[in-house]
């Protein structure tokens, strides 16, 4: 479960925090924790999938974004997340980052940023049509980060998750049928004031093409490894503000690259295009590895407690 939303006082702050926090063989015998029909929704960098499942994610990001004078900083991320399936379909999450700034005007500054909780539920699956939705709700816990990182405030953010695969096209259009798109859409209510936590709207969207989908569903190519289990992926995670000073502002990236999955689990990378100045001027880097619990441990530690 990730979160596109402001996690720091002050928006210019908040920018380079929303960025920064930001092999499944597709086959009859593989698995995944979003899956429905013949399409696997993988777990992409910044932007939410619609599945839930017993998961854990760690994800490193490099960026220069603009600090409070407009000047361009280092801002470096480590971040975690865990995903416990609570039932067959409800997972909690816990997730923190530690960050490390490097400002040239002597702010810089390192430690962990607070520690996020959420819970997301599957509520629809349509096998025939390749659609799932999720609703979830996170909380960034006010002051249980580095005061030189973290807000003092506390943050709540329901969210609604979809995603939709395109096989159920014609069979004339077959080599648009491994598209997919996923999206996460929801509010960032704070207990700051709109001066030094305004609230925002988060929203992101991805575009998928995967070739797993296309060796398996629509023709076989006899593409070797390790692109016979390549996602090529877009994502878009954005944020616009809705109060304060900043009203009306929406900031985010563009994040093109690729995720290689097998059974237990996936690496990926992405590119971080700024998509305006007030996100900075600076592309940045994301690495991903993320390990599929429900099936490397589907009897002990992958299993739902109830």
């Amino acid at each position: 479960m990730r979160t596109l939303f402001t996690r720091r006082a002050g928006f210019a702050h908040a920018v380079p925090m929303a960025i920064a926090a930001v092999s499944l063989a597709v086959s009859s015998g593989a698995s995944a924790h979003a899956v429905v029909g013949d399409r696997v929704f993988p777990a992409t960098l910044t932007v939410d999938d619609p599945g839930v499942g017993d998961e854990f994610d760690t994800q490193f990001g490099h960026i220069k974004a603009p600090d409070d004078d407009g000047d361009a900083m280092n801002v470096n991320t480590v971040s975690y997340e865990w995903d416990k399936l609570i039932t067959q379909n409800l997972a909690f999450s816990i997730a923190s980052d530690y960050v490390s700034q490097n400002d040239p005007n002597g702010g810089s500054a390192k430690g962990w940023d607070n520690i996020t909780l959420g819970v997301k539920y599957l509520v629809y699956a349509n096998a025939a049509h390749e659609f799932m939705a999720s609703v979830g709700l996170e909380s960034e816990v006010g002051g249980t980060g580095s005061k030189s990182i973290a807000n003092a405030f506390s943050t709540f953010t329901p969210t609604v998750y979809f995603g939709k695969g395109f096989g159920d096209l014609p069979p004339q259009l077959g080599y648009l049928r491994p598209f997919a798109i996923t999206g996460e859409i929801g509010p960032n209510l704070t207990t700051a004031s709109s001066e030094t936590g305004p609230n925002s709207f988060g929203w992101g969207l991805t575009l998928q093409y995967s070739l797993p989908y296309l060796q398996s569903q629509v023709k076989d190519l006899g593409l070797p490894q390790p692109f016979s289990n390549l996602f090529l992926v877009v994502e878009a995670p954005m944020s616009t503000c809705t109060a304060g000073a900043c009203a009306g502002q929406t900031t985010g990236t563009l994040n093109p690259g690729v995720l290689w999955l097998n059974r237990y689990g996936q690496f990926g990378v992405e590119a971080q295009i700024p998509v305006n100045r007030l996100t900075g001027e600076h592309p940045g880097v994301l690495f991903d590895a993320h390990l599929y619990f429900d099936d490397i441990f589907p009897n002990s530690l992958g299993k739902p407690l109830f």
